[in-house]
């Protein structure tokens, strides 16, 4: 049974018929697709976005490009728009403890007008301090204090003097201080007088003076004590001063926000704070307000408010995208100046992140940028899994830092995280770490590619029509629109794919559009599209014409004519990121008389790959079970890619070497003018492989640099052939018979294709019809297989007789017991 056939033109690619539009520009269309084709993501996108539930939170899988930015951001900001705005949140001053400044939460545009109060707050505290210290009232209270005191410290000192006077001694103020002294009369008694006294008298002064001093003593003990209680009078005039100037201001404000006690609370330990350092912000208000803020003194900043996140401008719940996820970006930071050699810092130093910004919202990251970020990752989970954020500096969360800094109140989180990852990443995340799972419980994954079909011909339409009039470009023709269809469809690798990576097509449709108005034309048509094409081609050819350059000169041996035993052309493709290109690779096979062993000599010079080497074992193996059932498998052979020195990876030339190999045993040559690709099973059937029309191309490529004969051509897998999407001019030489592909389901109808001998299919009797590639292969292994038995047959010895092995062994005994 013939297992192929020569494909015709009409297979080599599925056009898309510009008639099924009906527009003729996308000036026509309604916009508004951004993506095509992933409602299955999307509904999941949906659902995680919609439940409210901690760790519903959502990881959206694909490939780079696929439109998922755009996509969850506009079904974000859609449920956004539902949402009222989350509250506002302020930080102020801890009056008691101010290395913890305290969390004030707010309805949604109350902190700014808050704020904005507490500055007109302070700017009125300062004239009204200086007003109330500065009162002739408030100057006649504390002299009339000082003046009581003053009183008081006479009075004593005038009682203990009237009381020594009796006593015969006067209380006398000098330089030095306070001293007694024996008087006569109303005057001080002289030196001469006091030595004529008698000595009773003498010892009575003596002794009266000597008790006068300490009662002297211990009434300037009590001065001091007096002069505090004066200064106590005089702070609590000040309080009641101050009290009296700042309590209107302070009640005028209590009276916008009798509704919020947390608000309340903190005007009535700023008024107490207030009344209590009134005296120290007077005396200070006429110094440099920046050294004040930061030197320990009293400044009139401590009565502000630090708006953390203010909603005022907000008419919905929020949408925040994090492009540099920092630790200190994501949880926030408190910011340090230096200040006298010091660095310091205060509550209003205190700054967002993207999770207070997002708070009651949506938060939108990239997962690789958040995990190559130190602590980034573990901050945000830290965060999720508490519901709060603390903010700490990376010095004190590693310990690293002893200094004493700010710790303020956490801010508890609500918010729904969306993580934009590869399947590499998040497949990584799952098994490496066990808090991803509860953290991150529903995935959206975003097709590669999706069904082409009409209805998906049409959003693409759509979606051209939306970038061109998002993007400010020309309307695209339904002959443009077409043909990107077609490139997408390219793109995908598949003929009934189109790939979901909108980002290249729409840098196409740039390009193309550039194209366009370069030629002064109002719209982009489908010679614009294929213009674009070539230039990006030619733009990222280097590469592709290096490797076909070396082939063309004979440098890399390549025939595309003739035929030789055990070589053929297998195809191989390389991707460079920008575009993948493909290249015929010489595949050699030699046989020779050995146990059945197969070298892959990839393999062995581990440039190999594990894909590769299993394609090797398995064409073995199928060599194995069709011609060995009956006889051993006596042959050695060796398979190699011939000028390959990088790594090899993947199955899709097990083909080609198997039928090197079978060329190689039945001594027929393979004609070096076609090319083969495809990756084979043990039971010999043929499957498809990757880059089948880079491959197709790469090889009509060097064919037509040396020559286009008409014989040249590819055979590919049948599986394949629903792939191709050939370039015009590859589908232009088949259709004027100077190229050909044929499509082969097997391993025989491949070397019947490749050999032009028919590979022979055993009949009713399972014989094999002589001449053919499967007689030749069989005669070979067998003929093999005899001269192994003869060349390894080992020498004849006696045939013992039963009982000889145990004569002999009592022989020996009894030779060892006679030594």
């Amino acid at each position: 049974m013939t297992d192929f056939r020569l494909l015709a033109p009409d297979e080599l690619c599925r056009r898309c018929d510009p008639a099924q539009f009906h527009f003729a520009t996308t000036a026509e269309l309604e916009d508004g697709i951004d993506i095509i084709g992933q409602e299955r993501a999307l509904d999941a996108a949906r659902f995680a976005i919609a439940i409210k539930r901690p760790g519903f939170n959502l990881f959206v899988l694909g490939e780079p490009g696929s439109g998922r930015h755009v996509s969850m951001r506009r079904l974000l900001t859609a449920k956004a728009a539902a949402e009222a705005p989350p509250d506002d949140w302020c930080y102020v001053n801890n009056f008691a403890e101010s290395e913890q400044p305290r969390l004030l939460r707010l309805p949604s545009g109350r902190g700014q007008r808050l704020r904005q109060d507490m500055q007109q707050f302070v700017a009125e505290l300062a004239p009204a301090i200086t007003a109330t210290f500065e009162s002739d009232e408030f100057h006649s209270r504390i002299e009339a204090i000082q003046e009581e005191f003053k009183e008081r410290e006479d009075g004593a000192l005038h009682e203990l003097g009237g009381a020594a006077k009796e006593q015969g001694i006067a209380l006398l103020r000098t330089p030095q201080g306070f001293v007694f002294a024996p008087i006569k009369g109303d005057a001080t008694m002289s030196g001469e007088d006091f030595e004529q006294l008698a000595e009773a008298e003498k010892e009575r002064l003596s002794k009266v003076t000597e008790e006068f001093g300490e009662r002297l003593h211990k009434l300037m003990h009590q001065f001091p004590r007096w002069r505090r209680e004066m200064q106590a009078k005089i702070r609590a005039a000040s309080r009641d001063a101050m009290a009296l100037a700042v309590g209107h201001l302070i009640e005028e404000l209590k009276e916008r926000y009798e509704d919020l006690p947390n608000v309340l609370e903190f005007l009535d330990a700023a008024q107490r704070d207030v009344v209590e350092k009134g005296e120290d912000i007077h005396e200070q208000s006429h110094g440099d307000g920046e050294t004040e803020e930061f030197s320990g003194s009293v400044s009139l900043r401590r009565y502000q408010v630090n708006l953390l996140i203010d909603h005022a401008a907000s008419s919905s719940a929020p949408v925040v995208f994090e492009d540099s996820p920092i630790y200190a970006n994501l949880v926030g930071r408190v910011e340090q100046v230096a200040q006298m050699g010091m660095l310091v810092t205060n509550f209003t130093m205190i700054r967002a992140g993207a999770l207070h910004r997002a708070n009651g919202g949506y938060l939108m990251l990239d997962a690789l940028k958040v995990l190559m970020q130190p602590y980034a990752w573990e901050g945000l989970k830290r965060a999720l899994k508490s519901r709060q954020i603390r903010i700490e500096s990376l010095g004190q969360v590693y310990g690293l830092v002893s200094t004493a800094s700010l710790a303020p109140e956490a801010v508890p989180l609500d918010v729904k995280v969306v993580l934009f990852g590869d399947r590499y990443t998040y497949y990584l995340l799952r098994e490496a770490d066990p808090e991803f799972e509860e953290l991150f419980k529903v995935a959206a994954d975003f097709e590669d590619e999706v069904a082409r079909d009409g209805g998906n011909s049409e959003l693409y339409a759509r979606l051209v029509a939306t970038a061109a009039r998002r993007d400010g470009l020309k309307p695209f023709e339904a002959g443009a629109v077409a043909r990107v269809v077609e490139h997408a469809a390219r793109l995908a690798g598949d003929a009934e794919k189109l790939s979901a990576r909108t980002r290249q097509i729409v840098d196409l449709l740039h390009e193309a559009d550039h194209v366009a108005v370069a030629a002064g034309r109002d719209a982009v048509g489908r010679a614009d599209i294929e213009a674009a094409l070539a230039a990006r081609r030619e733009r990222t050819g280097r590469l592709r014409r290096n490797v076909h350059e070396v082939i063309r000169r004979g440098i890399h041996l390549i025939d595309v004519a003739g035929a030789r035993i055990g070589q053929v052309n297998g195809l191989a493709v390389i991707d460079p990121g920008d575009e993948m290109f493909g290249h015929p690779v010489r595949i050699t096979a030699t046989v020779r008389l050995g146990e059945g062993e197969i070298v892959d000599i990839e393999r062995e010079a581990e440039l190999g790959g594990a894909i590769h080497s299993k394609g090797v074992m398995i064409l073995a193996s199928f060599l194995g079970a069709r011609f060995a059932r009956s006889l051993p498998l006596s042959l050695a052979a060796s398979l190699v890619f011939e000028q390959s020195y990088g790594p090899v990876e993947g199955d899709s030339a097990s083909l080609a070497e198997l039928c090197a190999l079978l060329s190689a045993l039945a001594d027929v040559p393979i004609r070096q003018f076609i090319a083969v690709t495809g990756s084979v099973n043990q039971l010999g059937r043929v499957q498809a492989i990757g880059g089948v029309n880079e491959k197709i191309e790469g090889f009509f490529d060097v064919c037509r640099a040396r020559g286009l004969s008409g014989e040249q051509g590819v055979v590919i897998p049948e599986s394949n052939v629903e792939h191709l999407m050939l370039n015009d001019d590859v589908i232009a030489a088949c259709a004027a018979g100077q190229f050909r592909i044929w499509a082969v389901a097997s391993v025989d109808a491949a070397i019947e294709v490749l050999t032009g001998v028919p590979a022979g299919e055993p009949n009713a009797e399972g014989v094999i019809p002589e001449g053919s590639i499967n007689y030749l292969v069989a005669v070979r292994l067998a003929e093999m297989s005899e001269l192994r038995r003869e060349f390894g047959a080992p020498a004849k010895k006696p045939r013992r007789k039963k009982g000889d092995a145990e004569k002999a062994d009592a022989e020996k005994a009894d030779a060892e017991k006679a030594d």
